[in-house]
């Protein structure tokens, strides 16, 4: 068989490395993610799922993270570090929510984030 004309053949240089076990695509080593991009959904469910929790921590409804832990069936120790998210800065929130962010933010660096004083941690999460 003869290939027509008008085929126009896309190559995408991508890697495959795995991950604990999983293959993932990796994108080229000069890839720069365009300015356009959503939020990711990930981060944006952690933050509002964390005020949330806060929200319902202060108006009583839970004495202790064990309690509400308890009730949402989540381990103690994955609700204390998720609720830390409600404690960012309204700078890293705001750029979090309703700004263009690289992918390569990820959950761990935002908890990591929360122990900063808030002039700091825009710098330690967008480096």
């Amino acid at each position: 068989m003869t290939q027509a004309n008008d085929t126009i053949r896309v190559l995408i240089p991508l890697k495959v490395r795995k991950k604990n076990g999983r293959p993932k695509l990796l994108p080229p080593v000069d890839y720069h993610p365009s300015e356009d991009r959503a939020p990711d959904p990930h981060v944006l469910r952690a933050i509002g799922r964390a005020w949330s929790w806060r929200r319902r921590m202060e108006a009583g409804e839970f004495a202790t993270v064990h309690d509400l832990a308890k009730a949402v069936g989540l381990a103690e120790r994955h609700v204390s570090r998720q609720l830390r998210l409600a404690y960012l800065s309204p700078a890293v929130l705001k750029r979090l929510t309703c700004g263009r962010v690289s992918p390569a933010v990820s959950l761990m660096s935002l908890v990591e984030a929360t122990a900063a004083p808030w002039p700091e941690q825009a710098k330690k999460v967008f480096g």
